[in-house]
């Protein structure tokens, strides 16, 4: 098989008819501290002392089990390695998928018999595995990326169909649960067989998987439960599913020693070290959420060096005191042993957290603790959905944060700062914000009302989809087409008049009504994006008035310059600047016309370099290599400064869910100079 000729699209979807396959549940696989077997036990604990909880974060999720449980509710999960986070997709993302590609895709996997050598055969044949199982899972996981880089396959058919492949390798897996070390002198026998995941149903649509540093995260999310169930003592996860994480990440690393195992540093735990914690009371403080559960055992002092607890009974206890009321719940279990330790009445404990209502306190630089909020603004390439893996790298202190490409404004209106400058060369953009900030709300939704009223656009707020004849799934834009092309006519022949509030949140009605909600503009300067789906619903009106109450609270200004000219001279080492510019090698509407070119790009490199040697802190946001293509320009520089490059887990199709989407590999990373 050849990239440009994957197993899959020459059969499966085509539509082929297939047998029955076999199944496989979120359960059917062997992981450390699986808590599939208590959740009768976590679950009679949150319904007897939980009220109304409609939210749960499960921030250590592991196989995914507790977040199971609570299926019907909205689910937030987040694990450091990515194979756990690829499942989490597949059983909790409400994105749709073809169940009948998924099986019919699995059937041909099943009948494959690959002959040529791969990375999986020329690296683990007949460890963990047969060499003929090995050249199967390695030629079935190069299809796998394939058939998503192609577009065959979208990102929870990716998801599904990698799920089934790790599930089924787990379990023909030469180990005892883990891959620490396989089992030697066994016959190997080739009996890799992959099985359907059956995901569950009615998912909650505002569902989100996330891939990153329990801590980071927990500042930037809210629910109204969150379970924690971290690593207990100094076992790392990386190492006993390094193999798993090897298949799942698809970057072929070079691998060592008797366990194959390859670089694992940037997936250590601080929760299996001394630091546990110091790491769970900067957990415990970041949490907003009405209750806090804890599953913790009593191996503290029990067991061997390796299986000894890391936090104490008395830790974890003036932690949560220190957060809310706090009691204890305890069942006992069978704890996991290596063999070496003498293990008796094992308990595993809940610590249930009730936590007191936050009461606004001074965070970081003074400012209120805010929740962060959405842009009303769909602006292409904006960073909402990769804010909890931007801001944590943030300074601590910041008296004036430059939003250099404010686009959105999603990162500037949510950092915490004395005082924030947005940023933009699209004035009529700059305008809008001037007029959301200095307009009473209550006569923006006004306006906002009268222009919609005027041209006889939908409101599906109060009406719904019946009342125009229209359905969720096509959208409202056959109902608004005309009306629409007719405001969009008026406001193009309308001058514009920077003093003319009306005139920009009118333009915001364009916006809200338009495809996709975003902005375009031609070489004449007029609106010219066709008629969208949607309309002013419930959620634009929420993202819209959150928007304008950040920003009548917060210190900011709005200027609209070339980032050339704007003065940096005046910026000193307590402020920062935050640079997302149109990216070089990617394709954005902000970005035609010769928007952005090679000229520009070293001119920010430039400005960048000057602020460094200024000793004003910056970040820049910027794609490496993108569908192909590689940024030569950044890449070079980079190679010629002591810069930090943190690569991030993107997506801007949906909540952070993969780090490669339908048209290849993108390597989205965050340049900071500090």
């Amino acid at each position: 098989m050849t990239a440009q000729n994957p197993l899959v699209c020459r059969t499966c979807l085509q539509g082929r008819q297939t047998d029955k396959q076999k199944t496989t549940y979120i359960n059917n696989r062997r992981y450390l501290g699986n808590k599939y077997k208590l959740l009768p036990f976590i679950k009679s604990i949150v319904n007897e002392n939980c009220e109304n909880v409609q939210s749960l974060v499960d921030i250590f999720a592991g196989t995914g089990a507790v977040a199971s449980a609570f299926a019907d509710k909205q689910i937030i999960t987040n694990d450091l390695l990515h194979s756990n986070y690829i499942t989490h997709i597949a059983w909790f993302s409400p994105l749709p998928y073809d169940a009948t590609k998924i099986t019919q895709t699995i059937e041909c996997y099943n009948a494959a018999n690959p002959q040529a050598d791969n990375y999986m055969s020329l690296n683990f044949a007949d460890t963990f595995f047969s060499k003929d199982d090995c050249k199967k899972i390695g030629f079935i996981r190069e299809d796998i990326e394939n058939l998503l880089t192609f577009g065959k396959i979208n990102e929870r058919e990716h998801a599904l169909l990698l799920t089934s492949l790790l599930y089924a390798v787990d379990k023909i897996a030469n180990t005892c649960g883990h891959y620490d070390a396989y089992r030697k002198g066994v016959t190997l026998e080739n009996r890799l067989e992959l099985a359907v995941p059956v995901p569950f149903e009615n998912l909650h649509p505002k569902n989100q998987c996330f891939n990153t540093d329990a801590n980071a995260l927990a500042k930037q999310i809210m629910a109204d439960l969150v379970y924690i169930d971290p690593p207990y003592n100094s076992r790392q996860y990386s190492d006993a599913y390094h193999l798993l994480e090897n298949l799942a990440r698809w970057e072929k690393p070079a691998v060592f020693g008797t366990a194959r195992k390859m670089d694992r540093t940037s997936l250590k735990s601080d929760y299996c070290t001394s630091k546990a914690t110091a790491a769970f009371a900067d957990l415990i403080k970041n949490i907003n959420a009405k209750y806090i559960l804890l599953s913790y055992n009593n191996m503290g002092e029990k067991g061997n060096g390796r299986s000894n607890a890391k936090i104490t009974d008395a830790d974890i206890m003036r932690i949560l005191s220190e957060k809310g009321e706090v009691s204890i719940f305890t069942q006992n279990y069978k704890a996991f042993s290596t063999g070496k330790s003498d293990i008796k009445d094992n308990q595993e404990r809940l610590f249930l957290c009730v936590c007191r209502p936050p009461t606004e306190p001074a965070h970081r630089t003074g400012h209120p603790h805010r929740k962060i909020i959405q842009s009303p603004l769909n602006y292409t390439g904006g960073k909402f959905k990769l804010l909890n893996q931007i801001l944590p790298h943030f300074p601590k202190k910041i008296e004036t944060f430059v939003d250099l490409f404010c686009g959105g404004c999603n990162v500037g209106v949510n950092v915490q700062a004395e005082n924030v400058i947005f940023n933009d060369n699209n004035h009529k953009l700059i305008f809008l914000y001037k007029a959301l900030k200095n307009l009473d709300l209550d006569a923006t939704f006004e306006m906002i009302a009268k222009i919609i009223e005027k041209y006889s656009l939908s409101r599906s707020s109060d009406n719904g989809y019946d009342y125009y004849n229209c359905d969720g799934s096509d959208g409202l834009g056959k109902y608004n087409k005309e009306n629409f092309l007719k405001l969009r006519t008026d406001f193009n022949k309308n001058p514009e008049n920077s003093g003319d509030y009306g005139y920009y949140i009118t333009l915001y009605v364009l916006i809200v009504f338009a495809f996709n909600n975003q902005i375009r503009f031609n070489a004449k300067g007029e609106y010219n994006l066709p008629v969208g789906k949607r309309d002013f619903n419930a959620n634009m009106q929420k993202k819209l008035r959150a928007f304008i109450e950040r920003l009548t609270k917060i210190d900011c200004e709005f200027t609209c310059e070339n980032f050339q000219n704007f003065d940096i001279s005046k910026l000193g080492k307590n402020d920062f600047v935050y640079c997302d510019p149109p990216y070089l090698i990617t394709c954005a509407t902000y970005n035609e016309q010769n928007g952005w070119n090679e000229v520009f790009e070293s001119s920010l490199h430039e400005t960048l370099d000057k602020l460094d040697k200024n000793g004003v802190k910056f970040a820049l946001s910027n794609v490496l290599s993108s569908k192909g293509k590689t940024n030569e320009i950044l890449t070079n520089w980079l190679k010629s400064r002591k810069y930090k490059v943190i690569h991030l887990n993107h997506s801007y199709a949906n909540s952070n869910y993969h780090a490669k989407n339908k048209d290849g590999f993108s390597d989205e990373v965050l340049i900071l100079n500090y």
